[in-house]
């Protein structure tokens, strides 16, 4: 699951049919959260390249910082993207199962405070 996925509007039909909807929307929305994901990690890797030529090429370390700095912001992005997804997916197997949400925020902190 992704945040910010668009959602369904109920209508009249059968809850096998929405269901199996729903579960395809998902998948979509799935596939297009790994295919963003592997995009910007493709463009870190190559940010780094680009770095790793700035220390070889013996670059002004004020420029290398800089281009360190965006490596950062961008990993964070994804990291933000994984997480958001990880909450999404815990959140909604605890409704299905009716377990306590408490617990599952809590563990969310958990992997939330490694990431951070």
């Amino acid at each position: 699951m992704i945040l910010g996925a668009e959602r369904k509007t109920k209508n009249s039909r059968s809850d096998n049919n929405s269901a199996a909807e729903k579960e395809q929307i998902t998948v979509t929305r799935d596939q297009e959260m790994q295919k963003d994901v592997l995009s910007r990690l493709r463009k870190i890797e190559g940010q780094v390249r680009g770095v790793q030529k700035m220390v070889t090429d013996c670059r002004d370390c004020g420029d290398i910082v800089i281009q360190l700095a965006a490596i950062k912001a961008a990993i964070n992005r994804v990291g933000i993207t994984v997480l958001g997804c990880h909450l999404a997916e815990q959140i909604d197997s605890d409704l299905r199962d009716n377990r306590d949400l408490k617990d599952s925020l809590e563990e969310f902190m958990g992997v939330f405070k490694k990431f951070s």
